[in-house]
Parts: structure tokens; C-alpha cells; sequence
């Protein structure tokens, strides 16, 4: 299992520290979770903070885009090459050129699911991504109660991609802890966003406790 701490869980008072830590706490990637106060109701980072948490990161950064407009912020983050940028198939009319025009910037282009879309929503996409994005919380917040209906979601995405022959990875973000990796890993997932239960104990351990 991979492991993708939220940035949006860390202490932004010392935001360098904490991204310096992660990292040597075994992170595989850092989760960037971008608001624009539009399609969720709050604000987060900007392409000036993400900027100097990409220069001190040693690990590669996995943007989440929250947003309306996502063309506009698909261009306004690509120029920091994080390794990945998602964004909600509830809000994009286009998501094939969208797709392709991620790529086209060297970035892996993936594609985030609320909880109530079925996973059935991205098969038609699914030769043109490297990475989908399960929601187990209704995104815009840290810190809530994971929905454990993502576990069957995720199987029958892990079918999907099966029979379409696709490497795509199986992302799941909210209300993960030790608690809940073993039931993720059975699903097929691949890797997991962890903001609250990583920041709030000994980031090493917990970091360790989901690698399972």
C-alpha cells in the first residue's frame, strides 16, 4: 500500500518542518488538496504555498483538485510538475480533453469520484488514466467519519479495471486509519490519503501501520 499524507492535516505554521518530517516519515507522495470555495465550501492552498512545499519535498506531490474551472487550475498548478493532478468527473463536461491536456504537460492525469458516483461513471475513461481517486468522505473538510460503502465501490472499480486490461491505480481518500487498511487493501486499493490519523500520532508509525 501506498501512502499519501494530506497536507491539509499539517501544522502550517511551520509548513516546512512538517513537509521535511513527512517525508522522512515514509511518505510515497504528498497529498495537495486544492478549494477554491465554489465546488466545496473552503479554501486551501494556492500555487504559491504548493510552490515551496515542492521545493522542500523529497517526495513526489499528488494534486487534488476541489474546484470549479478546472482547466484553469489544471494550468496554474502544472508549471510546479507535481507527479499527479485529479480532478472531480462531477464537474468537468470534458473530461477527455482534459485528460489528454494533463498529459500532454507531463503530468498523470487521474480523476476523483465523490461517494455517490458509481465507479461505472469512468469506464469510458479509463484507457486515459493513470490514477482514480475514490472519495470516502464528501470532500471540502479533515477529519471525518470514513463512508464504507467506498469498499464495494472500490471492487468493482478493481473489476472494471481488470477486464479493461488498465494499470490504473486505486486511490481512496478520508477517514483512513489502521482501522480500515486491511479492509482497503482487500478491495484492491492501491493507495491511501491519510491527513488527520497521520498528523495527530507519531508520523512514522502511522505511516508504517497502513503499509500493509
Amino acid at each position: 500500500m501506498l501512502v499519501a499524507p494530506s497536507m491539509l492535516s499539517a501544522n502550517f505554521g511551520k509548513l516546512e518542518s512538517e513537509v521535511k518530517a513527512i517525508c522522512e516519515a515514509g511518505a510515497d507522495k504528498l497529498h495537495i488538496d486544492v478549494m477554491d470555495g465554489h465546488f466545496v465550501p473552503n479554501i486551501t492552498f494556492g500555487p504559491v504555498v504548493v510552490k515551496h512545499i515542492a521545493r522542500v519535498s523529497t517526495k513526489p506531490l499528488d494534486v487534488h483538485l476541489m474546484v470549479k474551472n478546472n482547466t484553469f487550475f489544471v494550468d496554474l498548478f502544472a508549471p510546479l510538475k507535481p507527479k499527479y493532478i485529479s480532478f472531480h468527473i462531477e464537474e468537468e463536461k470534458h473530461p477527455h480533453r482534459l485528460l489528454q491536456h494533463i498529459r500532454d504537460l507531463g503530468i498523470k492525469p487521474a480523476i476523483v469520484l465523490n461517494p455517490s458516483t458509481p465507479p461505472e461513471s469512468v469506464e469510458f475513461l479509463l484507457d486515459n488514466l493513470d490514477m482514480i481517486l475514490l472519495m470516502s468522505v464528501n470532500p471540502g473538510f479533515g477529519g471525518q467519519a470514513f463512508i464504507p460503502t467506498v469498499l464495494e465501490k472500490a471492487k468493482r472499480l478493481k473489476e472494471l479495471l481488470t477486464k479493461k486490461g488498465s494499470k490504473a491505480l486505486i486511490e481512496v481518500d478520508g477517514g483512513v486509519s489502521d482501522k480500515n487498511i486491511k479492509e482497503l487493501k482487500d478491495a484492491g486499493v492501491d493507495v491511501v490519503v491519510a491527513g488527520s490519523y497521520v498528523f495527530k500520532n507519531d508520523y512514522k508509525e502511522a505511516i508504517e501501520s497502513l503499509k500493509v
